[in-house]
């Protein structure tokens, strides 16, 4: 992405954003040059001569005596043109992609799951052989509109394990976690609505909903989950439509929402018209269950999705939604107009998994993994004078605060030139005020190149400032 250097540009960056999100279809009447310059806070003549460029490049028309007009037709939809220009290290788009590139020898402290050697193979080599007998209709066959009934089954199950009642047929499933988010915002949401999200977030909440073409309203996050009375304030000045947010293990701080929270959280949304999506993507990683707002809730307002990704495999993919049935009817139209069947030999591969012997105790052995992994990487980080801004009670995200003045983007770019991919704060944070913060996945922060790399890019960063 490039970045305005002039006055005009930053004009005509504006005006393209607005096309490019499609606020201003085709002959839709531009603000007029007094009013673009009164609220863009440029001369009347800057105004005009970034018009006359975008003219000249046949993005908008002028017609004498009536202004000018955007011109046809309607521009793709472009997510990384969307919204106010991002340096690249924190657009959420560009992480994702770092992330996803499978370049051989990089390494990866900034991702979001486990090493692959971490995630449990043999149960899904076994779903495998298990799938590879199965009768040809489930090898073959569409889906069901839900999906495979004994995975709902064993999902209902393990929810109530979290106090979730969720009869199977409140449960469906999706391509993904995503998938189930998406189906969400496409189900509940129209353009220019607005959304709640927590301060830092995960970073494709951002990704995704700009897709959706919505206003996002970023609320603080403390270490008990998200900042009540900011969030009350939102509610009074945004009357927003979602609020969606993870409750079990925060991503991307590792915090732990309190009862309390809780509790207030949901009172506040009583009293008006929002609807809470809660992904449970971390569920397995917890020692012992944190509070969650489906479970208070009782699915009336919240909404929760998973997936699991994280903890059987990425390369099978499959979600869930579990909510309100009336809501689940209209959730599966959507599903069956958007996508038309699920993926039916993913959910018997990934239902073999969960119910195989070993997988209890492939969890177990994660867990303390992870415990040790985020205790020998704070140990690491310590020198270099970055800390934690919360130490987590499980899971493998740490958030974590870079020594004063330094920029976590500058830090990411550097390091990746060595071959370490950061995530810095900014790529979280709907407001950019997270420029000193990086989170760090402790199971992929093991090798000590990754501090060796980091160090010098401090170094380096402190010269340039000095």
């Amino acid at each position: 992405m490039t970045f305005p250097t002039t006055r005009i540009e930053a004009v005509m960056a504006s005006v393209r954003a607005r096309l490019n999100d499609r606020s201003w279809l085709p002959g839709a009447r531009l603000p007029s040059v007094r009013a673009q310059a009164k609220t863009l806070q440029v001369s009347v003549s800057t105004v005009v001569e970034a018009y006359e460029r975008l003219a000249a490049e046949g993005l908008i028309q002028a017609r004498p005596g009536s202004g000018f007009y955007a011109a046809g037709p309607v521009a793709p939809l472009a997510l990384a043109e969307m919204g106010p220009p991002r340096d690249r290290q924190v657009d959420p788009l560009w992480l994702a992609r770092q992330s996803l590139d499978p370049e051989a020898g990089v390494l990866k402290p900034g991702s979001g799951w486990l090493p692959s050697d971490w995630m449990y193979v043999e149960g899904i080599r076994r779903g495998l052989r298990s799938a590879a007998r199965a009768s040809s209709t489930a090898l073959a066959d569409y889906a069901s509109p839900l999906g495979l009934p004994p995975l709902r089954q064993l999902l209902s199950r393990r929810l109530a394990g979290h106090a979730v009642e969720a009869v199977p047929e409140q449960i469906m499933l999706t391509e993904s976690g995503s998938h189930a988010v998406d189906l969400i915002c496409r189900f509940l949401l129209e353009p220019g609505d607005t959304v709640l999200i927590d301060d830092p977030c995960y970073f494709n909440f951002l990704a995704l909903l700009k897709a959706h073409r919505v206003q996002v309203v970023g609320v603080p996050y403390t270490p008990n989950g998200p900042d009540v009375e900011a969030f009350a304030a939102a509610l009074q000045a945004h009357a927003p439509r979602l609020y969606i947010t993870n409750s079990g293990i925060h991503n991307p701080t590792g915090a732990t929402l309190s009862p309390a929270t809780a509790h207030r959280l949901l009172s506040l949304a009583d009293s008006s018209d929002l609807i809470i999506v809660e992904d449970d993507l971390f569920a397995d990683f917890e020692h012992t269950p944190a509070p969650r707002l489906a479970a208070f809730d009782g699915l009336s307002r919240v909404i929760q999705v998973g997936s699991f990704s994280k903890t059987l495999s990425a390369s099978v993919r499959c979600g869930y939604i579990a909510a309100r049935r009336d809501w689940i009817d209209g959730l599966a139209d959507l599903k069956i107009a958007t996508s038309f069947g699920g993926g039916r030999l993913a959910a018997d591969i990934l239902h073999a998994a969960l119910t195989d012997s070993g997988y209890r105790r492939h969890l177990e052995n994660v867990r303390v993994r992870l415990t040790v992994a985020r205790e020998l990487t704070l140990a690491r980080l310590a020198p270099l004078g970055i800390t934690p801004w919360t130490v987590p009670q499980a899971g493998m995200l740490l958030w974590c605060r870079l020594p004063e003045g330094l920029d976590a983007a500058a830090i990411a770019r550097r390091c990746l030139a060595e071959g370490v991919m950061l995530a810095p704060g900014n790529a979280f944070s709907p407001s950019l005020r997270a420029a000193g913060f990086l989170r760090f996945n402790a199971a992929q922060a093991q090798d000590a190149r990754v501090f060796e790399v980091l160090a010098k890019a401090m170094t380096a960063s402190h010269a340039d400032a000095a």
